[in-house]
């Protein structure tokens, strides 16, 4: 397991004012390389706060497709490396074959033209269709959660800098919740929490602080999550992507105002009024 690295740093700045300049102290997160390696090469590197670091190799390996069930992993193993957190990430046999397979597909030979279209389907891959779920929502589920949310996020009320990835009950309100500098980080590091804590992903929606895109209709699908709600706007894929998985959009979710994108269905009031 790796040494416990800080979260934040205090650093020294000049807050300039229409009063004047000043010099002054702030906190600032920390953020360090995190490398996945499976079979003992790495996969990927994130850049990301030193934090959850089980949580987010099991999240990246569930909304990655890399495993169907966490049981498909033996053994995870967060080494510091001082220069960033390597986390090596151990598969049972049939689940390592399924990889060997994939990163052999993926990797092609030297100059191939074809790599890149194996790359475009990878990134643009299947989402997992979660219309079946009977999961709805009141408007004052929408608004609460994002205002529940807010108050389990310790790193940005320190530094101001991070995002959250929420995981949003009816009746039981915000039941796990991660912090990162990163948005899909944020994410993964949620689905591996809820992994972990045995959640089933269709008992609830996901929440989180930054805009959404279509990597975060996916990490939401693959979780197993209907809806997904979000204080910033969608993109154009997110939305497509999000109405063809069944997946209830919700964003812009500003005090007791918020758009639906997809499935309104799901949101059982408060849907009648039309705006510009």
């Amino acid at each position: 397991m790796a040494a416990r690295r800080k979260a934040t740093t205090q650093i020294s700045r000049l807050a300039h004012r229409a009063g004047g300049t000043v010099a002054a102290s702030r906190m600032v997160p920390e953020e360090t390389p995190v490398a996945f390696s499976f079979a003992g090469t790495t996969h990927a590197v994130m850049m990301a706060s030193p934090a959850d670091f089980e949580d987010f190799a099991l999240g990246f390996s569930l909304t990655e497709g890399i495993i169907a069930d966490p049981a498909e992993i033996e053994a995870i193993e967060v080494e510091d490396l001082g220069a960033g957190i390597d986390i090596q990430i151990r598969l049972k046999d049939k689940a390592n074959t399924r990889f060997q397979a994939r990163r052999r597909r993926l990797a092609g030979p030297v100059g191939c033209g074809l790599c890149g279209i194996e790359s475009i389907e990878e990134a643009m891959r299947s989402v997992d269709v979660v219309g079946a779920s009977k999961l709805t929502l009141q408007s004052e589920d929408i608004t609460s959660a994002v205002r529940l949310l807010s108050k389990q996020q310790p790193l940005h009320t320190e530094t101001g800098a991070v995002h959250a990835a929420g995981f949003y009950v009816p009746g039981k309100g915000i039941v796990m919740a991660r912090e990162d500098v990163g948005r899909h980080n944020a994410l993964d590091k949620l689905a591996g929490a809820l992994a972990k804590a045995g959640i089933d992903g269709a008992s609830g929606a996901v929440v989180v602080t930054s805009r959404v895109s279509v990597e975060m209709v996916q990490k939401t699908a693959a979780i197993g999550a209907s809806i997904i709600m979000a204080v910033s706007a969608p993109t154009a894929l997110a939305i497509r992507t999000a109405e063809a998985a069944g997946m209830t959009l919700v964003a812009l979710v500003r005090g007791d105002d918020f758009d639906i994108f997809t499935h309104p269905e799901r949101v059982v009031s408060g849907v009648a009024k039309h705006v510009a």
